[in-house]
């Protein structure tokens, strides 16, 4: 195992303790879907499980869906989650 690989698990793991502590904040979602699409989305972190953590996004009209989405999703940047008030990222430590 390289040394990059062990970096980048303890990356992992450590986006993974900082999210637990931020099961119930609502927070802004934005995620690139791929093909130019990218959502952003308002929600709420629901839980945490160890490969992916589960956030409820609102969608129109009052409805809500709960999505899914790896560690190795914020540490690629495909997924960014930010604080829903000041704008600043929940993860400031990650390298942009």
């Amino acid at each position: 195992m390289g040394l990059l690989q062990i970096e980048q698990a303890d990356v992992v793991g450590r986006i993974k303790t900082d999210l637990s502590s931020c099961v119930g904040i609502r927070m802004k979602v934005k995620a690139n879907m791929g093909r130019c699409r990218i959502i952003e989305r308002m929600g709420i972190l629901e839980e945490t499980h160890p490969n992916l953590f589960v956030i409820k996004v609102e969608e129109k009209r009052n409805r809500s869906r709960r999505v899914s989405y790896s560690y190795a999703d914020v540490l690629t940047k495909t997924v960014e989650l930010t604080h829903l008030h000041n704008g600043e990222n929940l993860l400031p430590w990650l390298p942009q």
